[in-house]
């Protein structure tokens, strides 16, 4: 016997990764379309069918790039993923000023309390989903460098990261936990569960804060004095 180590054809073992489904975030993006569509032509960015035909392509080639689970990791990808939220973004800011700049001047959109409550509405919601996919994107480098390697600091600390005896074995967020975080942030104006420590988390959920409460503000105001 010569105590050689007996080779092993065994295949290196595969980086585990934890993608999660596309559709939650394409379903997002389709409904801000949609919502696009519907706000006035005094409160969009661009002409009805431009802004969605943008998002539109920019999403299918994402889909198209890495369907399925998001884990693909690619700089071209990447760069889809943050031109779609910055078209997002900016075109729920757009109609955010827009409104605003139309109650202050008494515009025909503000001038009926049906209206207003309706073109209030879908701005409010076109922003939560915007900032929702923001935060989805932004946090741990995207949901495809998530899906293989969360950093030790996160830049947005949810509950199962701040206490991980209550969280199940690889536990990575999601979007429905950015959705829930806009949506919460958009409402209490403030940090509800889960805590910004980067610097652009604090921006962000802080200009989200802002632009929340200029809508809701604004409209309730509007709404109450239109009507009485």
């Amino acid at each position: 016997m010569t105590g050689r180590i007996p080779e092993t054809t065994e295949s290196p073992r595969r980086e585990e990764s934890f993608g999660e489904a596309r559709w939650p975030m394409a379903t997002a993006v389709v409904t801000a379309m949609v919502l696009t569509v519907l706000l006035p032509d005094s409160l969009r960015l661009a002409p009805r069918w431009a802004l969605p035909a943008v998002e539109g392509l920019l999403l299918l080639a994402l889909i198209a790039g890495d369907p399925g689970r998001i884990d693909r990791r690619s700089t071209v990808l990447r760069t889809l993923s943050i031109a779609l939220v910055g078209v997002l973004a900016l075109s729920a800011v757009w109609s955010t000023g827009r409104l605003v700049d139309d109650i202050l001047q008494g515009g025909e959109e503000t001038s009926s309390a049906t209206s207003l409550l309706q073109s209030g509405g879908t701005v409010w919601a076109c922003t939560v989903l915007a900032f929702s996919l923001l935060y989805f994107e932004l946090d741990g480098g995207g949901a495809a460098a998530r899906a293989h390697h969360v950093p030790r600091v996160p830049a947005l600390a949810f509950p199962q990261q701040l206490a991980p005896e209550v969280a199940s074995a690889g536990w990575r967020p999601r979007y429905v936990d950015y959705l829930y975080l806009a949506l919460t942030n958009a409402t209490a104006f403030s940090p509800t569960d889960v805590m910004p420590l980067a610097p652009w988390a604090k921006i962000v959920m802080g200009v989200q804060s802002l632009v929340s409460l200029l809508i809701l503000g604004l409209v309730v105001a509007r709404a109450v004095n239109v009507l009485t």
